[in-house]
């Protein structure tokens, strides 16, 4: 399990993520499918830290694994739809890039997180 000085940290930078991908939604054009795709973007985007949070509260090794595994889903599917609004040309790829980086560096922790809670031995 993480150190509750990296827990907290790691709790609010996947909160400001979560936030940057409600400001971004928030300035697409208005239309069906920016709104569709908006509204997963902000289910998926805001989620992956609403279950890091669950994640830090879990009760036993094998629960943090399978909540993490949550987040890096998240994560993933969040990336996913930056590339779908980037490639549909209603996100222009700068507006994208500091989302996409961040999507990345978080991912790259919770799989890393997720492969030395596998390896770790029980306490």
């Amino acid at each position: 399990m993480p150190r509750p000085e990296d827990i907290k940290a790691l709790q609010e930078r996947f909160k400001r993520f979560g936030l940057a991908i409600i400001r971004m939604t928030e300035k697409l054009p208005n239309g069906r499918a920016a709104n569709v795709i908006a509204n997963q973007l902000v289910r998926s985007g805001t989620s992956s830290g609403a279950n890091y949070r669950a994640a830090c509260r879990s009760r036993s090794r094998a629960e943090f694994v399978a909540k993490l595994g949550i987040v890096e889903e998240e994560l993933d599917e969040s990336l996913y739809w930056l590339e779908i609004l980037v490639d549909a040309g209603l996100l222009a790829p700068k507006d994208a890039d500091p989302l996409v980086e961040e999507a990345d560096e978080l991912l790259s922790i919770v799989v890393a997180s997720i492969r030395t809670a596998r390896r770790s031995r029980p306490r």
